[in-house]
């Protein structure tokens, strides 16, 4: 359990101060604590230790604002709510439906299959040796799509990294400052490579490397990243800082070098 999920105390906290952010700077503590569901001696409790805690600020009589700190609070808190349920409907309510993945081989209705991931994608395999498993809806023949249902286990994968290969801004030098060749050799043995901005496209034309995709890269480096690809994401310097930010977002493993 996330930490602002761990007791009741910590969660109505948490959604007090989400009220007085709201509402903030006239704040009405029966307002509040119609929403949130307690006492207005509650709210007013509550709000008291936040402003001893140095989360809330009082402006005067019933007039609070959320302070830096409480931002912070709040960002952190909303992160650990955010991936409680990315678990919730990904992992826990995942494993009741139903999804898809390639057959390795011909399969029937009703077959027990083994489920691994390759080149990102989630794949079938007649019987149950893999770490997890799972129960085949439809035939199907050796490469095609099936649907799979009943998930047991843990699919056994190493997460993948992302290497940020920057390229000089054009006022910089652009693609002339970098070295495709550096670029070629890194490349040589990743699963993926993406590129944004055209100072990194270029960059990449240069090497003989044709970059998967040239927008949203940070989310599509993440993505490969988490189904266990090793990525080259090449960026313009002015771009480098949104890629990073979104693989920082989602705890992918990263290095940031010069192209």
């Amino acid at each position: 359990m996330v930490d602002v999920l761990d007791d009741k105390r910590t969660a109505t906290r948490f959604r007090i101060l989400v009220q007085i952010a709201e509402r903030q700077p006239a704040v009405s503590q029966g307002e509040i604590a119609g929403e949130v569901g307690v006492t207005s001696q509650a709210v007013s409790e509550y709000i008291r230790e936040l402003v001893d805690d140095g989360l809330v600020e009082k402006e005067g009589r019933s007039r609070y604002r959320v302070t830096k700190e409480g931002v912070d609070w709040l960002f952190q808190a909303a992160g650990d709510v955010r991936r409680f349920v990315n678990h919730v409907t990904e992992d826990v309510l995942g494993a009741v439906g139903e999804d898809a993945a390639i057959a390795a081989d011909d399969v029937e209705e009703g077959d027990i299959v083994s489920l691994s991931v390759e080149d990102g994608l989630l794949h079938a395999t007649p019987g149950n040796e893999g770490t997890a498993t799972g129960v085949v809806t439809t035939d199907a023949e050796a490469g095609a799509d099936v649907g799979v249902t009943s998930f047991e286990g843990v699919i056994d994968l190493e997460p993948g990294s992302v290497t940020v290969l920057q390229v000089p801004a054009v006022r910089s030098g652009g693609s002339r400052a970098a070295d495709p060749e550096a670029v070629a050799k890194r490349c040589e043995e990743v699963d993926l490579v993406v590129a944004t901005g055209v100072e990194a496209v270029v960059t990449c034309h240069k090497a003989d490397i044709e970059p998967a995709v040239t927008f949203a890269v940070g989310d599509v480096a993440a993505a490969a990243a988490e189904r266990g690809l090793e990525v080259v994401a090449v960026t313009t310097a002015d771009a480098t800082g949104r890629v990073t930010d979104t693989l920082r977002d989602t705890d992918v493993s990263y290095e940031v070098l010069e192209a």
